[in-house]
């Protein structure tokens, strides 16, 4: 179901994409810890600091922020 609904976002490449080195765990550490503020999210995954709004999103997936 959840990667579903990441298929769905398109986002699965992203987070299936061995290169990039993004893994299940990383992924749940992300969602667990994420929060928006103001338009911006805000997640930490391996103590490293993540934060970026619906422009910046969409230029990292390559798809139009409406």
């Amino acid at each position: 179901m959840f990667l579903d609904k990441l298929r769905q976002q398109g986002w699965l490449k992203l987070f299936t994409n061995t290169n990039l080195g993004c893994s299940v765990p990383d992924l749940a550490e992300f969602y667990a810890r994420c929060s928006v503020t103001d338009g911006r999210l805000f997640s930490k995954v391996n103590e490293v600091n993540i934060e970026f709004d619906a422009q910046e999103l969409g230029e990292i997936l390559g798809i139009p922020a409406t």
